[in-house]
């Protein structure tokens, strides 16, 4: 007769191996996005409106670490957390985030996202847009290629989470159907 092997005890599948172990780390920058949107209310006070550019604002680690709950501070550690207002007509270039990947969540209004990604063997980009209302969360990769705006009639406000933080930002244009970089924006100097 077979008998099935016993399973541990619940506490012995979530505790450490060792009371001083660390926990390892296990919300992403989706998570992170989704839970500073959800905590608003603590930050939101911070936004400004500047009607000649888009406003943006770097969080600090323990700031956003104040917002979330107290399991949340260590994911922060290794996260970059930026505060964004866009009047209507503001957006971004054709962008991308280098090697950092990310989320975004719209805390008010709505911001219309284009994605363009390049064609296979230098074939022609495709293109998708979609319009990312209050509470929508989009997370990406490394190198995804996107241009956010806002198209509506009212303000939006968005939070932004990069992990690792951004080190530099690639921008691109769209000739002949083909994807082509015209600059590189690098932290510390451009912004």
């Amino acid at each position: 007769m077979l008998h099935a092997p016993a399973l541990p005890p619940p506490s012995a599948l979530t505790a450490p191996a060792h009371p001083s172990a660390p926990i390892p780390s296990r919300t992403g920058a989706a998570g992170l996005a989704a839970a500073l949107a959800a905590a608003a209310g603590r930050w939101l006070h911070l936004v400004e409106y500047r009607p000649t550019s888009r406003w943006t604002h770097l969080l600090p680690a323990a700031d956003a670490a104040e917002a979330l709950h107290p399991a949340l501070h260590a994911d922060l550690l290794t996260a970059q957390v930026w505060l964004l207002s866009w009047l209507p007509g503001q957006g971004t270039p054709l962008h991308d985030h280098g090697d950092s990947a990310g989320a975004f969540t719209v805390v008010r209004g709505t911001l219309t996202e284009r994605v363009v990604a390049a064609g296979r063997a230098g074939g022609t980009v495709r293109q998708t847009t979609v319009d990312l209302t209050a509470g929508r969360v989009r997370h990406f990769g490394p190198h995804h290629v996107h241009q956010v705006t806002n198209t509506e009639a009212g303000a939006a406000v968005s939070v932004h989470v990069y992990t690792p933080g951004l080190t530099r930002m690639n921008t691109y244009r769209i000739d002949d159907g083909r994807l082509l970089q015209t600059g590189t924006e690098q932290a510390g100097v451009d912004w």
